[in-house]
């Protein structure tokens, strides 16, 4: 897909655009990152890296490209918040991560993460989701939102297992986690993706 069918409300550098950029497969930039400099991300939204290959989730597949954080989220959120399946999402750490992506629960283990983890992540996804913890929203809730405080890192499966976390419906999920993107001042992220699947887990290295 070309970007700018996959992308028509962003703006790109036409730098990013030209012939050379297209030969050497630099990603297209938004025009923001002209003058911003402290805050990129590399969206890759049908892109999954399964045993360090690249997979599409989608096709088409919307190409990747580098986005200041303003454009990130507002290609993000409304992705998500139209996301109909279960998700557990981990808070970042703001000081220590390069990369925030989805994995869909039937590939857990292709993308390498810990068996311990991996259980206790699928047993949090079956578990009956209730009603949305947001103020005034009745809507069922298909997000479980864990914070630093709770899990601090994904080597605690414990702690994932048993934590209360969040329970939020997509559009409440989908504002979360934007949030937490906006309240860090800087960060240079590798990879960025969306929701795929029926299930799955937003985790951050």
């Amino acid at each position: 897909m070309a970007v700018e069918e996959a992308y028509p409300d962003i703006a790109f550098r036409a730098k990013s655009r030209n012939w050379w950029a297209r030969l050497t497969r630099v990603p297209a930039e938004c025009q923001h990152l002209e003058t911003e400099f402290t805050w990129m991300a590399t969206y890759a939204p049908d892109t999954i890296y399964l045993r360090g290959k690249g997979r599409t989730r989608h096709e088409p597949a919307r190409p990747e490209v580098s986005l200041c954080r303003a454009c990130l989220l507002g290609q993000l959120e409304p992705e998500l918040a139209e996301y109909e399946g279960r998700v557990v999402a981990f808070e970042p750490d703001a000081a220590n991560f390069s990369q925030y992506f989805f994995v869909s629960a039937e590939d857990f283990e292709a993308a390498g993460l810990q068996t311990e983890v991996s259980v206790a992540i699928a047993s949090r996804l079956k578990s009956p989701g209730g009603a949305c913890e947001h103020e005034d929203c009745s809507r069922r809730a298909t997000w479980l939102w864990l914070s630093r405080a709770e899990v601090a890192s994904l080597d605690n499966f414990g702690s994932i297992g048993n934590a209360a976390g969040q329970k939020l419906c997509a559009r409440h999920g989908a504002a979360k986690l934007c949030a937490a993107f906006a309240a860090i001042p800087e960060a240079n992220l590798f990879y960025v993706n969306a929701p795929y699947g029926e299930a799955g887990t937003y985790v951050w290295i």
